[in-house]
C-alpha cells in the first residue's frame, strides 16, 4: 500500500511538474542550419532549459516561418512570438542610437563586438527598445564587399546596384553614387541572379549559407562593418514567469552571452573567408592602404549623419558616441 502511495505521488508530482513547464516560442529567419542556430541560439536555449530545471523549454522557428524578416521587432513586441532575433537595421529610423554600431570601419572582430555593443547599448535599449526586454547581441564578424567585378576603391561604387546590409550601410553606398537594393538577406541570391543588384554587403559565411558564392565571384577583404542582431522578448511573456525562472533568463541576457553566442558565427566566417581564398573560382583583394584611407574617409558622412539624428531625439550624440569607443576599446572590439 505505500508502494501505491509513494509511486501515486510521484506520478502527481510529475504531471504538476510538465504542467507548470513553459515553452517559449522563438522566431528568426535564416536557415535552421546556419551558425546563429546551431552555435548560437541552440546552446544558449539548452542552457536556459538545464538552468530551470526543466522548467522552460525553448521552440525555434527558423527561416522566416512565423514572419518575414523585417516584422520579427513588432512579432515579438506584439506577442505573436516571446522571443524573436531582431535585425534592426530592417526598420530604418526607427532605432537611431542602435544604428551607430551599423557605420562602418568601427569594429574589429564580431564576438568581442557584440559584448561591446550590448555593455554600450543595454541602458538605451530601455529608452529605445522600451516596448520590449533587450537580451543580447548576436553579431557575425565584420562583414564584407562581394560583387561582381573587382572594387578596391569607393570611386567604383558610382553607377552600380548594391544590396546593403542595412538602412546606414543604404546611405553610405548612396553618398558614393551607388542604388542600394533593400532586400531581406533570404531574399538577397535572387536579387542578384536576376541583375537586380551587382553587388552585396554580407557576411564571409552568409555568402555560402545562401549560396550568393555562385553569383559574385570578387571579394574585397576589408572589414567593413557587423549587422548585430539583437535577442528580444516580449514583456508579458516574460513578466509572466515566475521568479526564479526569470531570474534564468537575466542570466542568459548578458554582454558575456553575447560574446558567447556569437563566437560560432564568427568562427564559420573565418572559416569561410579561408575558403574564399582557396578557391580558384573567386578572387580575394585586400585594398591598398591608400586605398583603404579613401574607404574611411568616405564613412565620415555617415557618423556625421547619426550623429545629427541623435542630437534631434535630445541624446548627446557625442557622449553616446564616446561610450561607444570606449566601451569598444575596453573590449579589444575597436578598429
Amino acid at each position: 500500500m505505500l508502494k501505491k502511495t509513494a509511486l501515486a505521488l510521484a506520478l502527481n508530482l510529475s504531471i504538476a511538474a510538465m504542467a507548470q513547464a513553459e515553452t517559449l516560442r522563438l522566431s528568426h529567419w535564416v536557415p535552421a542550419t546556419h551558425p546563429v542556430q546551431v552555435t548560437g541560439i541552440e546552446p544558449w536555449a539548452k542552457s536556459i532549459e538545464e538552468a530551470s530545471g526543466g522548467d522552460l523549454s525553448i521552440q525555434i522557428f527558423p527561416a522566416q516561418q512565423i514572419g518575414s524578416a523585417p516584422d520579427h521587432y513588432d512579432m515579438v513586441r506584439d506577442g505573436i512570438v516571446d522571443i524573436s532575433w531582431t535585425n534592426p537595421g530592417y526598420n530604418a529610423g526607427r532605432f537611431p542610437i542602435y544604428s551607430l554600431i551599423e557605420i562602418p570601419f568601427h569594429i574589429s572582430g564580431g564576438a568581442a563586438g557584440a559584448k561591446a555593443i550590448h555593455s554600450w547599448y543595454q541602458d538605451y535599449a530601455k529608452k529605445e527598445m522600451s516596448d520590449v526586454f533587450f537580451c543580447a547581441v548576436n553579431s557575425h564578424e565584420t562583414g564584407a564587399l562581394h560583387s561582381k567585378k573587382k572594387i578596391t576603391q569607393p570611386s567604383e561604387l558610382s553607377g552600380l546596384n548594391i544590396r546593403p546590409a542595412h538602412a546606414t550601410m543604404a546611405r553610405f553606398v548612396s553618398n558614393l553614387g551607388a542604388a542600394p537594393v533593400q532586400v531581406p538577406a533570404p531574399e538577397a541570391r535572387e536579387a542578384i541572379a536576376r541583375g537586380i543588384a551587382d553587388a552585396i554587403t554580407f557576411p564571409w559565411g552568409s555568402i555560402y549559407d545562401f549560396g550568393i558564392d555562385k553569383e559574385v565571384k570578387y571579394h574585397m577583404d576589408l572589414p567593413m562593418y557587423v549587422s548585430a542582431q539583437v535577442l528580444l522578448f516580449n514583456k508579458d511573456s516574460l513578466n509572466g514567469l515566475s521568479e526564479q525562472n526569470r531570474q534564468v533568463i537575466y542570466d542568459h541576457c548578458t554582454p558575456d552571452w553575447s560574446q558567447k553566442m556569437s563566437q560560432g558565427w564568427v568562427d564559420d566566417d573565418r572559416a569561410a573567408r579561408e575558403q574564399m581564398i582557396a578557391d580558384e573560382g573567386h578572387t580575394v583583394t585586400r585594398p591598398s592602404e591608400e586605398e583603404e584611407a579613401l574607404w574611411r574617409e568616405a564613412a565620415i558622412p555617415s557618423l556625421d549623419k547619426w550623429k545629427s539624428d541623435v542630437a534631434a531625439s535630445g541624446i548627446d550624440a557625442d557622449k553616446t558616441y564616446e561610450d561607444y569607443l570606449q566601451s569598444l576599446q575596453e573590449n579589444n572590439a575597436d578598429y
